[in-house]
C-alpha cells in the first residue's frame, strides 16, 4: 500500500484538515487557562512551560501520524498501537485509562458549565452542587437515551459550537490587547518571587498538566489520515493547525497576566476568561465569554458522551473484554457501551459531587488517564524505528509488527527522533505530575481487572505474560498505596 499516493476518494484539502484540527483541540480548557497558569506560576515560568509544552505535543501528534503511515491497518483507535507494540494487557490498560479519562472529563465539563452558569443562575450556584449534580445526571441521560436512536451532531451543530468558541476566543484578545494590557504589570513579578507556587521548576512541572489538557484531542490528527488527498497533506496541517492552537493558548495566557495579578488570576473562578475580559470591559465581556463557553461545553458534551462509548466497544470487537459490550442495535449504536459507559458517569457525578472535587483535580486526574496511550505509543514508535518490532505480540497468527509501507533509512532516523522526544516529554509529564493523581489512576485501573481476565478465561488464552506482570505488580502497588492514604486521610481528590 502506499500511503503517500494521491487518489480521487481523497477530496478533504489541507485547509480543511487545519480547520478540524483547531476545532477537536480548543476546547473548554482555554476558557480556565487564566486561573490554572495563575495558580501555579508566574508569567517567566508559563511561558518555559508552553515552550516544553510546545515541542512535547507536537512530537506527540507526530507519533499518532507517523504511525498512521506505518501501520494503516491499525485502525481501532490510539490503543491499537499500544497494543500491537506492547500486548494485549498493556493495550487494554490504555484504553481503559482513556475511556475512564472521557468518563471524567464530561464531569468536568459539567462541571465547568453549571458553575459559569451558577454565576448567573443562584439555583446552579457552588451552595447548590446537589442542584447541579441532579441537572448534570438528567442531561447525561437524555443524551444517551437520543445516542441509542442513532441520533448523531448535524453539521450545524458543529459549526455553531466551533463558532461559540473561536468568536469570544477572539474578541477576548483583540480588546485586551488594546484595551487591557498593560507590559508592567506583565514584568512586574516575572518569577513569582511574591512566593506561594515554589521555585521556577515547581512552577514550570505545576504548568505541565494544564499544557497537556489544553492539547487534549491532537491525537485526532491522525484519523483525518484516510481523508486527506495525501498522508503529506496530514503532516503541513498538523504542524499549521497545532501552531495556531500553541499561539492562541500562549497568546491568553500571556495578555492575562498582563491585566491581573498572579495571585488575582489564582483566585478567578474555573472560567477564568470571562474575570479577566470583566476586569478589562465590564460585566458584558464576562457575560459574552460565558454565552461562548456554554454554548460549545454543550455542543461537546453530545459527542464526547458519544465517544466515551468507542474504546469499550472497540476492546469488545478486539476480544479484550466481552463481545456483547461491542454489539449495535438496530440504529447502529452501541447500546450496551453506551449504558456502560453512561452509568459510570452517573456513578462519577455523584462520587465527585460528594467530596466536592474541584474542577481542576477533574483536570489532572482525567490527563493522567489520557497520558497512558501517549506514553506507550511514543514508546512503541521507538520500539519499531529500533528494532523493527514490539516488546510482545498478543496473537501468534496476528501480524502487528512486520507488514507496512517501506521506511528509508533517513525516515527511520526522523522516527526515532520524534519517537525519543515524545517518549521524553512523557516521562517528564509523570514526575511532573502530583504522585496523588498517579495513585488514583492506578486505583482506577483495578476494576477493569475483572471484565478482562474473565474474557481471557471464557477464550482458554493465556492471562498475564511476564512482562505484562510486572504491569499487572506496579498497578497494584499504585492501587493500595491509594487505598491507604484514602483510609488515613493522607490522601484526597
Amino acid at each position: 500500500m502506499n500511503v503517500t499516493t494521491t487518489t480521487g476518494d481523497h477530496k478533504v484539502r489541507v485547509w480543511t484538515l487545519v480547520s478540524l484540527i483547531i476545532g477537536s483541540t480548543i476546547g473548554t480548557g482555554i476558557f480556565a487557562l487564566p486561573q490554572n497558569a495563575g495558580s501555579v506560576a508566574g508569567p517567566g515560568a508559563m511561558l518555559i512551560g508552553w515552550c516544553i509544552a510546545g515541542v512535547g505535543m507536537l512530537s506527540i501528534a507526530f507519533v499518532f501520524q507517523i504511525l498512521a503511515v506505518r501501520k494503516p491497518y491499525l485502525d481501532s483507535g490510539v490503543y491499537s498501537y499500544v497494543r500491537a507494540g506492547l500486548g494485549d494487557f498493556v493495550g487494554f490498560a490504555s484504553a481503559w485509562g482513556y475511556w475512564l479519562g472521557s468518563v471524567i472529563a464530561q464531569v468536568g465539563y459539567a462541571t465547568l458549565f453549571f458553575s459559569t452558569l451558577g454565576h448567573y443562575v443562584p439555583l446552579f450556584s457552588a451552595d447548590n452542587r446537589w442542584t447541579s449534580a441532579i441537572a448534570v445526571s438528567l442531561l447525561t441521560w437524555l443524551i444517551f437515551l437520543g445516542l441509542t436512536r442513532g441520533i448523531r451532531q448535524a453539521a450545524l451543530m458543529n459549526v455553531v459550537t466551533t463558532v461559540a468558541k473561536l468568536l469570544p476566543i477572539l474578541v477576548f484578545v483583540v480588546l485586551v490587547a488594546f484595551l487591557g494590557f498593560s507590559w508592567d504589570r506583565l514584568t512586574l513579578d516575572l518569577w513569582a518571587e511574591d512566593g506561594g507556587v515554589g521555585s521556577v521548576m515547581d512552577q514550570i512541572k505545576g504548568m505541565m498538566l494544564f499544557t497537556v489538557w489544553t492539547f487534549i484531542g491532537v491525537e485526532g490528527a491522525s484519523v483525518y489520515s484516510k481523508q486527506a488527498r495525501t498522508r503529506n497533506d496530514v503532516g503541513r496541517a498538523t504542524v499549521i493547525g497545532f501552531t495556531a492552537v500553541l499561539a492562541l493558548l500562549v497568546t491568553v495566557a500571556t495578555l492575562s497576566y498582563g491585566v491581573l495579578s498572579r495571585e488575582e488570576l489564582a483566585a478567578l473562578p474555573d472560567n477564568a476568561m470571562a474575570g479577566v475580559l470583566e476586569a478589562v470591559v465590564g460585566s458584558w465581556g464576562g457575560a459574552l465569554i460565558s454565552f461562548g463557553l456554554c454554548l460549545s461545553v454543550l455542543g461537546a458534551y453530545v459527542s464526547w458522551q458519544m465517544l466515551c462509548a468507542e474504546p469499550i466497544a472497540l476492546m469488545a470487537y478486539d476480544g479484550l473484554l466481552p463481545k456483547r459490550l461491542g454489539k449495535a442495535n438496530s440504529a447502529g449504536a452501541p447500546i450496551y457501551a453506551q449504558l456502560v459507559s453512561t452509568i459510570v458517569i452517573q456513578l462519577s457525578v455523584i462520587v465527585f459531587f460528594v467530596n466536592e472535587t474541584t474542577y481542576v483535580s477533574m483536570v489532572q486526574l482525567a490527563t493522567m488517564m489520557y497520558l497512558l496511550p501517549y506514553i506507550f505509543s511514543a514508546f512503541y514508535l521507538v520500539l519499531l524505528a529500533t528494532r523493527g518490532r514490539g516488546v510482545t505480540h498478543p496473537h501468534a497468527g496476528e501480524r502487528f509488527d512486520d507488514s507496512g509501507p517501506e521506511i528509508s533509512g533517513r525516515d527511520n532516523t526522523r522516527h526515532l527522533v520524534v519517537g525519543a522526544i515524545a517518549t521524553v516529554y512523557s516521562l517528564w509529564l509523570f514526575y511532573a505530575a502530583d504522585p496523588t493523581y498517579l495513585l488514583f489512576g492506578a486505583l482506577l485501573v483495578i476494576p477493569g481487572f475483572v471484565p478482562y481476565i474473565w474474557t481471557r478465561v471464557r477464550a482458554g488464552e493465556r492471562i498475564f505474560n511476564t512482562f505484562e506482570w510486572v504491569i499487572v505488580v506496579l498497578i497494584i502497588v499504585g492501587a493500595v498505596t491509594a487505598v491507604y492514604g484514602l483510609s488515613v486521610g493522607s490522601l484526597t481528590l
